[in-house]
């Protein structure tokens, strides 16, 4: 049954009565005032007279809540595994933490997050005076790395700073030691590790929390208004070496073939020295056989070494003219058509010396027949 039937019930939703004076719609400033006096009994206000102080306690007691939820949750932070996060508590260290969710009191402690896996990198130009007083341009870059983020926070106002004056420092006392042409040619490695060592005893020394990874000497040229005259220098020094590195090559060439040829030399004097004993050796021995053999028939000894001699002779002649012993007769012998006969049309240079011989003999006899013959005639 509806509210406004008769035999109903008499309460109408907006909190009047049938009949009443409060007919049609509620009073919004008696809503208003309802829920103030709701609110200030929530946070212990009075309700009557003293709803307008319950209410205005209660507002500020939403701003204290909301200002501590926004107070803790600003608050929390994230730090990745690559780094560390330094707290400071009203301007004091408080303690150093790894990786995962933090949370530290706002206005209070100061965050600061480091990342201590990066390699970070510090390049140098500067112009630096060598040990011989010449001028070089050198370009330096550094690699490093934090090895302590509680040191590069709290130690030093600007590490990287630090780093760069270091740099520079180490860089010049390094190249102020050292003559230009190392530093332009073969010497930049060492003044590479030497930079590294001095640069890294300046961080440790400051307290920095830097580790130095590797230092690379880029380049190092002289200045523009001296590259002509150190390219001239250039040219002569790689002329000078060039011609050290000729002369070497013919050194190493001729040497070797002097030492060869030395040592032919003395193996054909070894050679030459033992033949010629062996001759003398075997000429020694065979006079002395000669010589038993003579002892016991010299007459026929003579003849032979006679027969043997005038053999060697007659081997290389082709013609031989002989005086006749008590005539005046000279006999040409004509060896190269006899041995030409007897060896059948082969050439004078294949005669073995068995035809030679056999040809000696027969033309010795035949002189000896005619030598005899003459003799008995002259009788």
């Amino acid at each position: 049954m509806a509210w406004n039937e008769p035999g109903g019930n008499n309460q109408d939703p907006w909190g009047g009565r049938k009949g009443g004076k409060n007919d049609g719609p509620p009073d919004m400033d008696e809503m208003i005032k309802k829920f103030q006096e709701r609110l200030g009994g929530m946070f212990g206000g009075n309700g009557g007279s003293g709803s307008s102080s319950g209410f205005t306690a209660g507002f500020f007691g939403l701003i204290l809540v909301a200002a501590s939820l926004l107070y803790g949750a600003a608050g929390f932070y994230q730090v990745d595994e690559q780094e560390k996060s330094v707290v400071l508590r009203f301007g004091l260290f408080h303690e150093e933490k790894g990786s995962g969710l933090r949370w530290n009191p706002p206005l209070i402690d100061s965050v600061t997050k480091v990342n201590v896996t990066k390699v970070r990198l510090h390049s140098s130009k500067s112009t630096m005076l060598t040990e011989d007083l010449n001028i070089v341009d050198v370009n330096l870059s550094v690699q490093f790395s934090i090895l302590s983020a509680k040191d590069f926070v709290i130690n030093v106002k600007n590490p990287e700073n630090s780093l760069k004056e270091a740099t520079d420092s180490a860089l010049r006392h390094v190249i102020g030691s050292t003559v230009m042409h190392e530093v332009l040619t073969e010497g930049r490695t060492k003044i590479a590790a030497d930079v590294m060592t001095r640069l890294q005893e300046y961080l440790n020394q400051y307290g920095t929390g830097i580790h130095v990874e590797t230092v690379n000497m880029e380049d190092a040229l002289p200045p523009k208004e001296v590259k002509a005259a150190f390219n001239d220098v250039n040219k002569a020094r790689e002329d000078e070496e060039r011609y050290k590195n000729e002369a070497q090559a013919y050194l190493n060439g001729i040497v070797p073939e002097a030492r060869g040829k030395a040592q032919r030399i003395l193996e054909e004097a070894s050679a030459y020295k033992a033949r010629v004993v062996a001759e003398s050796t075997g000429e020694a021995s065979r006079f002395e056989q000669l010589l038993v053999e003579y002892k016991k028939a010299p007459k026929v000894t003579r003849d032979r070494l006679y027969l043997d001699a005038i053999e060697s002779v007659m081997t290389s002649s082709s013609k031989i003219m002989v005086d006749v012993e008590g005539g005046n007769n000279m006999l040409y012998l004509p060896l190269d058509q006899i041995t030409k006969q007897r060896s059948a049309g082969l050439d004078r240079t294949d005669i073995s010396p068995d035809v030679i011989r056999e040809v000696s003999n027969q033309v010795m006899e035949q002189l000896r027949r005619e030598a005899a013959s003459t003799r008995r005639e002259v009788r």
